[in-house]
């Protein structure tokens, strides 16, 4: 059994909290360096991303994640968390990122909160060929590195994608009754 961080400043946390103790591991609210300590890997939700980027900074877990994700250590982004991952973002009220991964990010990209939606993706790689998601007021990836894997697109925007111990991903896995997602990320923590 793992133990996972989970950023608890804002957002979807009870939800991932509850996908990771169904998958048999330990989920633990992360909202101080402390917190952080002795976890296999990291979620960062999705939520108001200048709100969990302004938590970020004032908690100092800013340069921490930056400092392990470096290091290996495996780091989830749903929705918001995409967006604080991306070395690039754009849109209104660009939140202070994690500048990790090689992608360019738009917040909001979809319009407000009424024209959010369900899809169905195909994730090929993982052989998922059917994964009900939520976007809500979610971003687009707009372009990516070369380091980069595009995992997964809906409508041929890019939605899901990995750079070695990064996920990201602009929807939220975590509002379905689907888990196969989190084993992913569960078998990234192993590694």
């Amino acid at each position: 059994m793992q133990t996972i961080g989970i950023l608890a400043f804002q957002g979807d946390v009870i939800e991932h909290v509850k996908i990771i103790e169904e998958l048999g591991h330990k989920a633990k609210e992360v909202r101080s360096l402390n917190d952080i300590k002795n976890c296999a890997g990291l979620i960062i939700p999705g939520g108001e991303s200048t709100t969990i980027g302004f938590f970020l900074e004032q908690s100092g877990l800013l340069a921490e994640i930056r400092r392990l994700a470096k290091e290996g250590f495996p780091i989830f982004g749903t929705c918001a968390g995409a967006i604080l991952m991306a070395k690039k973002i754009t849109g209104d009220k660009i939140p202070p990122g994690l500048d990790l991964m090689d992608i360019e990010i738009r917040r909001n990209a979809y319009g407000k909160q009424i024209d959010s939606f369900y899809a169905n993706l195909q994730i090929p790689e993982l052989k998922i060929k059917k994964l009900q998601t939520a976007f809500i007021r979610a971003p687009i990836i707009e372009k990516t590195g070369p380091k980069v894997r595009v995992l997964a697109k809906h409508n041929n925007r890019i939605v899901l994608v990995r750079q070695n111990n990064l996920l990201a991903a602009t929807f939220h896995p975590e509002l379905r009754a689907d888990c196969r997602l989190h084993e992913y990320f569960m078998s990234m923590t192993a590694l």
